[in-house]
Formats: structure tokens, C-alpha cells, sequence
């Protein structure tokens, strides 16, 4: 869903003929830090560190939602394409305070193993 949202905003971004570089590089960077830094939370071993990248990558999303509201205020952005992003952000925005949420929870109930051992290769095939 984030990848689906940074090819929107790159999309839009790309036609807009009144705007600078600069905004436009600005606008496309914090809409590609999202994924990447639930990507990189993702790699991580650490519960914790997987937390702070979401929490990163929800940042970036706010950031990124300033830019395109103010470009929409600005009237350089259609009403009928924020609308769509808006509800597009809105969404992916509530599946990462939930994932945080969950993930809090595994650690007040000591659920995690922040180790490299992949448990469903180990239960089919053993530890060998």
C-alpha cells in the first residue's frame, strides 16, 4: 500500500507544470521514505527497532500529507485527486498505528525472539 501511494504522488507530482523542482523533489522523497523505512523496520531483529522505523515512516507520511495539502490549498492539486490520496493515506496510516500497536503488545508479553532462527523452517524441516 505504500508503494501504491508513492506511485500516485509521483504520478501527480510529475505533471504539475507551476511547481519547482525543489517542492517536487521534496514531495516524492518523504512519499519514498515511507516504504523504505518499513522496509528497513522490517529487516530488523529487534521488536523495538522494527517500532522506531514505523514510527519513522509515519512521520514521513505526515510529512508527506503537509506537502500535498498544501499544494492542494495552493489550488495546484484537483479536488477529485486528494480525495483519492486522501483516503489512500488515511488507510495506510491506520494499518501502521495498528501494526505498532500489536508489535507494543508482543513486547508487554514477552513474544518476540530477537534471534535469526526462522521457526516455521525449524518446525517443518529441523534444526540441522
Amino acid at each position: 500500500e505504500a508503494i501504491e501511494l508513492f506511485v500516485l504522488v509521483k504520478n501527480e507530482v510529475k505533471i504539475l507544470k507551476d511547481i519547482s523542482f525543489k517542492i517536487k523533489a521534496q514531495v516524492e522523497d518523504s512519499i519514498l521514505s515511507v516504504s523504505s523505512n518499513i522496509a528497513e523496520g522490517y529487516s530488523r531483529r529487534s521488536l523495538k527497532e522494527n517500532i522506531h522505523f514505523v514510527n519513522i515512516a509515519l512521520a514521513s507520511l505526515s510529512e508527506n500529507y503537509t506537502q500535498i495539502y498544501a499544494l492542494f490549498s495552493a489550488g495546484d492539486i484537483e479536488l477529485e485527486w486528494f480525495d483519492q490520496y486522501d483516503k489512500k493515506h488515511y488507510s495506510l496510516e491506520n494499518k501502521l498505528i495498528q501494526f505498532n500497536k500489536a508489535m507494543i503488545s508482543k513486547i508487554d508479553k514477552n513474544e518476540w525472539e530477537d534471534d535469526y532462527i526462522l521457526r516455521e523452517v525449524v518446525e517443518k524441516y529441523g534444526n540441522d
